[in-house]
């Protein structure tokens, strides 16, 4: 059996969190992220947690001393990330980097990523946020992540949509979300069939 292809004998389906970086008034994120969630629906080896930046109140500034509203937003989320098994972010590119509401969150936490794998979606212009990419998986690395090879990335991505939400031309993408779903999943289980083994003291 190729090793990339999720077993069918698999116990559990594996928790999923989606993390939508993006918290701008009007954002294509949200396009992105239900035509990301409709391809994850068709897996059987995944249920999903969508962790939203822009519900939570997230400050557009990065800042190593939010205040008390925003301890409490990100605390709030705490739970949810440490319940995952692995996480997909969902990124546009700002200036060549990532948001900064999406920099709050990943920093304030540290053991909820340590040992679990991370694969990234993103969209902007010319280079479909792969660029603001290459910088979460510095800080990924970081925090003891394992990050993903194979990325979704949409360049010029309003125009790749449809006023409906449906992707034009679709094959190429689909092909690119079950490549990077089939190699979550594959790590996913390692790593957590490693940690039930011996614990990450990383």
């Amino acid at each position: 059996m190729d090793i990339m292809t999720p077993s069918a004998t698999a116990a559990e389906p594996l928790k999923l969190a989606l993390v939508i970086g993006s918290n701008r008034a009007g954002r294509f994120g949200s396009v992105i992220a239900d035509w990301f969630l409709s391809r994850v629906g068709e897996r059987p080896d995944f249920t999903v947690d969508v962790v939203d930046v822009a519900a939570h109140d997230l400050p557009t500034a990065h800042s190593w001393n939010p205040d008390e509203a925003t301890r409490a937003a990100l605390a709030g989320v705490s739970p949810r990330l440490a319940a995952a098994d692995a996480y997909v972010v969902l990124t546009p590119e700002y200036n060549h980097s990532y948001p900064a509401g999406l920099k709050n969150l990943i920093d304030w936490h540290y053991g909820e990523w340590q040992a679990k794998p991370v694969a990234f979606v993103s969209y902007g212009g010319i280079s479909g946020g792969l660029r603001a990419v290459e910088h979460l998986r510095q800080v990924f690395a970081e925090l003891h992540a394992v990050t993903v090879r194979d990325a979704v990335s949409f360049p010029n991505a309003g125009a790749q949509f449809g006023d409906d939400g449906a992707h034009k031309d679709p094959a190429a993408a689909e092909a690119a979300a079950k490549s990077l779903l089939d190699q979550l999943a594959w790590w996913a289980r390692a790593l957590k069939d490693a940690k039930s083994r011996v614990p990450y003291t990383g």
